[in-house]
């Protein structure tokens, strides 16, 4: 008991300090505030997640003894607590009737999980800044304003010059975009940190459950039904409409990883799947900075996987034909 609570202890530390650098206002700064969950789920992984909350509250704990209570609020439940639950649930396990006789919760449902954390969160997160559509996009337009006079002085020569009628077409722009992005990123962080912590966690031989198989990824079947459900509110007005955005989304990122995990699946046992695999990440990471059509033609295919079973048909017909069903 002992160990796990100074290991939570010092995982928690660890992972205060990785937030607290973000005051330096680098960009090493900001990457060192995105891995500030892995600590926590080090320490929940590799030591139980006894350890992993110790870990949570401790870090909670000490930036809101320096910085005050919304510091210890936000980072308690904006990421030490989702990291610790993500992690908690890595470790869940059932007895199964078959070989190898235990039953590990499923990664699908591990990522539908950080999807409704990271909607959860930026949902209570802009609630705080207003509960209507208006005072919403008012505030948000403002920090952007703020934040671009502070890092663009108006003396400053050279650069790109907008027009006023532009800056205030490419602020509304950020407005919306700004919620469901910040949730994507959540969702995303998350997901890289739990990969770094269990590989962390199996190289150093604490990692308790077998190292799963990324590319079998499946999410619940309810998932399209909740993407399709919270694109139709996205049309609704007001504060549900922007809440359905933040929602649709995480729930498209999680299809879009659903995507990768066919194209993972489906290039078993080719020689070019090396080839393969980097184009499509290279591919996905330039063209999702220039347009959406990469995110969509990935979450296309995790669809027609959740409703047609697309890995199942492939690996049918690449079985020999004894085998086949």
């Amino acid at each position: 008991m002992m160990q796990i609570v100074l290991v939570g202890l010092g995982a928690g530390a660890t992972a205060a300090l990785l937030c607290a650098s973000i005051a330096s206002g680098s960009v090493l700064a900001t990457f060192l505030l995105y891995l500030a969950p892995l600590p926590i789920m080090i320490a929940a992984l590799g030591w139980s997640h006894w350890a992993g909350l110790v870990a949570a509250l401790s870090a909670a704990a000490g930036l809101g003894s320096l910085l005050g209570f919304l510091f210890f609020a936000g980072f308690l439940l904006g990421m030490a607590l989702p990291a610790w639950w993500l992690a908690y649930l890595a470790l869940l396990a059932r007895p199964s009737p078959g070989p190898p006789g235990t039953e590990w919760y499923p990664i699908g449902r591990i990522m539908l999980w950080a999807a409704a954390l990271g909607a959860a969160v930026v949902t209570i997160a802009i609630l705080q800044i207003g509960t209507d559509q208006e005072s919403i996009h008012g505030a948000l337009r403002t920090g952007f304003e703020d934040i671009i006079r502070s890092q663009v002085p108006a003396s400053a020569g050279g650069g790109i010059v907008l027009s006023p009628d532009e800056r205030k077409r490419l602020l509304d722009v950020f407005v919306v975009l700004f919620p469901p992005a910040a949730a994507v990123s959540f969702l995303v962080i998350n997901s890289i940190n739990l990969w770094l912590a269990g590989r962390i966690a199996l190289v150093s031989g604490r990692l308790p459950r077998p190292w799963p198989d990324v590319s079998a990824m499946t999410p619940p079947r309810v998932a399209p039904i909740l993407l399709a459900a919270s694109a139709a509110g996205t049309f609704l007005p007001d504060v549900i409409g922007i809440v359905s955005g933040i929602f649709a989304a995480t729930l498209l990122m999680v299809h879009v990883m659903l995507g990768l995990a066919v194209i993972h699946a489906v290039t078993i046992g080719t020689k070019a799947r090396v080839p393969i695999l980097a184009g499509v990440y290279a591919g996905f990471a330039i063209l999702s900075l220039r347009t959406s059509w990469a995110s969509l033609a990935l979450a296309a295919l995790g669809l027609a996987e959740a409703l047609f079973g697309i890995r199942g048909r492939v690996a049918a017909n690449r079985a020999p034909p004894s085998r086949r069903t």
